[in-house]
Formats: C-alpha cells, sequence, structure tokens
C-alpha cells in the first residue's frame, strides 16, 4: 500500500535547526562501495553529517543475504542499507525491512513504482540499447530492431539473467510497454517472452555476466550492440569509444533505501533516510555518476547541467520512454523463471 506525502522539507528544516542536540549518536550506513558510494558520501552522507551533527559510519554489500542473515539471527549491525530493485521488494516480502514512516518522508516527485511500505528508491540507472558507431552503419533504435539481425547485421551480446530479458522480448515481440507486466503475468505471456528469446539466441555470441565485461564487450568491438547499463556505457565514452544508447525502451531500475528490521538506530536512521531523498540531496548525485534522483523535483533545484540532465536515465524526457522494472512481480515470479531461465541458458 503506497502513503505519498507532500509535506517536503519543513518538519526536517525545523529538526535540522536543532539537530546537534537532538542526535547525539551515529549509526551505519551500507552500500555497494566503489565509486556508487563514493558519489553517496559526497552527495548525501556528508551534507547530513554537517547539518544533524552525527557520525554516519559506512559499510560494504552484495545483495540481500547478507540482510536475511543478519535480521534472522536478530543482530543486526546496520541502520540503512542500499539494495537492488529485486532484492528490495523480495526483502519487504520476507519481513526483513521496519516500515517506513510516510509522515515524515516525502513522496513528491516519486513515481508510484519508485517506493513501498519498507523501502523507496534512492538512484535509477537504465538497462538500455548501446551498438558501437564504428563497426555498423544502420543505427538500432528499439529492441525489435535487435532482434532484426538482416537489417541490423552485427554481433550481439545480452545479459545472463531473465530480469530485463523477459521485458525486451516481449516489446521486441510488439507488446505495449504498459501491457507488459500484465502479459507476462500469465503462463501464455512468459512462454511468449521464451519462444521470442529463442529466435535471437542463435545470434547472442556472448551472454554477459558483469556490467565491467558488457563495457568491455563494446568497446573493444568484440561486439556491436548489447544491453548494458547506462553508467557503464559512459565509462566507454569517456574513453574515447564510439559508442552511443539509447533510452528508447529502456528498462529504467532502482537501487532503494530500507531500514533492517531490529536496526539499532531505527528511529535516527528514519529522519536520515527521509533526508537522504530530499530533492536538493538528491540533485547532487548526476554530478558525480550517472544515476538518476528518484525525485522529479531534483532538477528543479538548478543543480542538475543541462548536459548531465540529457544523459540522466530519469530525466523526464528520457523517464517518458522506458519501462520501470517491476520489483513486486520479480518477488513473486523470480525463482520460477530463473529456474526456466537456467534450463534456456546451459542448453
Amino acid at each position: 500500500m503506497k502513503h505519498p506525502r507532500h509535506a517536503r522539507s519543513a518538519t526536517l528544516c525545523v529538526l535540522t535547526l536543532a539537530a546537534p542536540a537532538a542526535w547525539a549518536q551515529d549509526l551505519t550506513f551500507t552500500s555497494y562501495g566503489g565509486t556508487y558510494q563514493e558519489a553517496q558520501r559526497e552527495a548525501l552522507l556528508d551534507p547530513i553529517e554537517e547539518e544533524m551533527g552525527i557520525t554516519i559510519r559506512e559499510d560494504t554489500l552484495t545483495g540481500i543475504a547478507e540482510v536475511r542473515a543478519q535480521v534472522m539471527s536478530g543482530a543486526v549491525s546496520w541502520d540503512i542499507v542500499d539494495l537492488g530493485l529485486s532484492d528490495c521488494a523480495l526483502a519487504e516480502a520476507e519481513g526483513l525491512f521496519e516500515p517506513l514512516d510516510y509522515d515524515m518522508i516525502s513522496t513528491e516527485g516519486f513515481e508510484e513504482s519508485a517506493y513501498s511500505d519498507g523501502w523507496i528508491g534512492i538512484i535509477y540507472y537504465s538497462t538500455a540499447l548501446a551498438y558501437n558507431t564504428e563497426y555498423i552503419d544502420t543505427y538500432p533504435a528499439s529492441w525489435a530492431d535487435f532482434w532484426d539481425v538482416e537489417a541490423f547485421p552485427g554481433a550481439r551480446a545480452l545479459q545472463n539473467v531473465p530480469m530485463g530479458n523477459m521485458e525486451i522480448a516481449l516489446i521486441a515481440d510488439g507488446v505495449a510497454m504498459e501491457e507488459v507486466y500484465d502479459t507476462l503475468s500469465t503462463p501464455e505471456g512468459v512462454d511468449r517472452a521464451f519462444a521470442k528469446l529463442e529466435e535471437i539466441r542463435p545470434d547472442i555470441d556472448v551472454w554477459w555476466s558483469t556490467g565491467a565485461q558488457s563495457a568491455q564487450l563494446i568497446a573493444d568491438g568484440e561486439v556491436d550492440m548489447t544491453s548494458i547499463w547506462n553508467g557503464r556505457l559512459d565509462a566507454v565514452q569517456e574513453a574515447g569509444v564510439p559508442a552511443e544508447l539509447t533510452f528508447n525502451e529502456g528498462l529504467l531500475s532502482l537501487d532503494c533505501l530500507a531500514i533492517p528490521r531490529g536496526a539499532p538506530n531505527a528511529e535516527l536512521a528514519m529522519e536520515v533516510l527521509a533526508r537522504m531523498v530530499e530533492p536538493d540531496l538528491q540533485a547532487n548525485i548526476p554530478g558525480l555518476i550517472n544515476y538518476g534522483p528518484t525525485t522529479s523535483l531534483a532538477f528543479e533545484e538548478g543543480k542538475i547541467t543541462e548536459d548531465e540532465t540529457a544523459i540522466s536515465p530519469s530525466a523526464p524526457d528520457n523517464l517518458a520512454v522506458q519501462l520501470p522494472i517491476s520489483g513486486d512481480f520479480w518477488a513473486e515470479n523470480r525463482p520460477a523463471i530463473q529456474e526456466r531461465w537456467d534450463a534456456f541458458i546451459t542448453r
């Protein structure tokens, strides 16, 4: 059940003024490390520490398993965790999160798919169609083009996961984006997606397993077109590789913030989490790493440049042509579809 709130930060501003006296403690924030967590530190954690007079320690994780282990053992050491969308939805279904207080947390500017009772999105990223402009003459502009090996010849790659590829296959088969999950929620729809994947399977040269691999494939010219996370292509372009992507029919996914059930500093964590998703702080992120803010109000803060907006996965023009991934669908259906995917990919 959604609990939108539109009283943005008046309450938080009042609390912030009294922060040093109110919050004489610290908490632990846990994310995926690397340049992403470095950007989170600069964009979100440093300003909050200064405002609230607290210390935010950091740790890293790899996914839901570690959160589950802490909660189930009753030995929770993390206060706020960053997880991918499917893990967020699954963890919520398993009861691993504290319910969020939407009297405190504003969802103004958020898509309804970007928050739930136990989690709220912090960044968007896209799985998009990328191509190397040096090696192909006609550029693909849709997943139907990707499937059309005669009109758009060249080596191809897709990620070795069902999430995303099932949606891509249905879009390539002519299903409107707004009908993808209705279709995929039926046995016939799942069969249709796998049948479409069977069509392209002989022409897939590589099923990539990591973001770094997908970037290397297109940078080296090993494939001419591939699905790719938008931030990975940015790095390829910065290295001088003549590659482009289209957000058209991209798959918009997100990372979420949540408070593990039994977090040692849950009350403070709620205040910090609420501040992390405010537009003024979210607007700091695109200048540090090309992930999109989850509230559209961040684009009204005057911090995000025109160039950054043009390549942001959640900029209004780019968001409008993409399909938001359904975490709820994958939380419910991932085990069964994954089993079928494993059989598909290994035979």
